[in-house]
Formats: C-alpha cells, sequence, structure tokens
C-alpha cells in the first residue's frame, strides 16, 4: 500500500496487511503519547501528525518496507549517529523487517519532535 484512500488512521490500519497491523498500531500509540498538541490527520494516503498545520511526523506501509517519517530536518540532524546505522531516505527511515523496527528510537525522535519547534524539509 503506497497510498490509502482511508478516511480516518482507524480505516488506514484496518487496510494494512495483518502481519504489519500491530507493529503500525504500536508506532501509533507512540506517536498519540508523545506528539501532545498534534493533531492525527491523513495526509498523502498515510497517518500523519502535524502541529498548527504542519505535518512533522508520518508513518506508512508501504510495499516492501515499513516508513517511518521525520520531517524535521533539526531532529534528523541532532540524531545523525543514532540514525547512520539504519536504512533512511532524506526524511524517511525504512524498517524493512517488522521484528527490526527500534521502538525506543521512534520514541526519542518523537520527544525530540514534540520538544522543539523546527524546520520541515
Amino acid at each position: 500500500m503506497v497510498r490509502s484512500s482511508a478516511a480516518d488512521v482507524d480505516g488506514y490500519l484496518a487496510e494494512v496487511p495483518v502481519e504489519r497491523r500491530e507493529a503500525l498500531a504500536e508506532i501509533r500509540a507512540l506517536c498519540r503519547a508523545e506528539l501532545a498538541g498534534f493533531d492525527e490527520v491523513m495526509a498523502y494516503g498515510m497517518p500523519a501528525y502535524q502541529r498548527d498545520g504542519t505535518a512533522e511526523i508520518a508513518f506508512a506501509s508501504q510495499k516492501q518496507y515499513i516508513s517511518f517519517y521525520l520531517l524535521r530536518t533539526d531532529v534528523r540532524d541532532a540524531f545523525a549517529q543514532r540514525l547512520a546505522g539504519h536504512d533512511m531516505g532524506k526524511g524517511c527511515l525504512r524498517f524493512r523487517k517488522v521484528d527490526a523496527i527500534d521502538f525506543d528510537l521512534v520514541r526519542e525522535l518523537l520527544r525530540a519532535t514534540a520538544a522543539t519547534r523546527g524546520q520541515v524539509c
């Protein structure tokens, strides 16, 4: 699934492959717990978390991996050493296997995002 037409995140999670659903639900739970003051929305066919109308975090079930979109360049720069060993795109952390998701790292990235405001890529 690259782009969902689900109206909300519950609908999105119902559409994803069952073997990924629990991991994506855990990412969602972390987002909801750590991103106080953010709105949960569907943007570009995936769950996103926005503050003042700007998405700063998103996640998606892609064809070959789960994507965690870290859209703040300052947070990515601050975590450069921790992210160096991971499969990264410009603003995307890719987890090719569900059991390889580093939920502690995701939590720390979410906390850093919530703690400050910065430029979105």
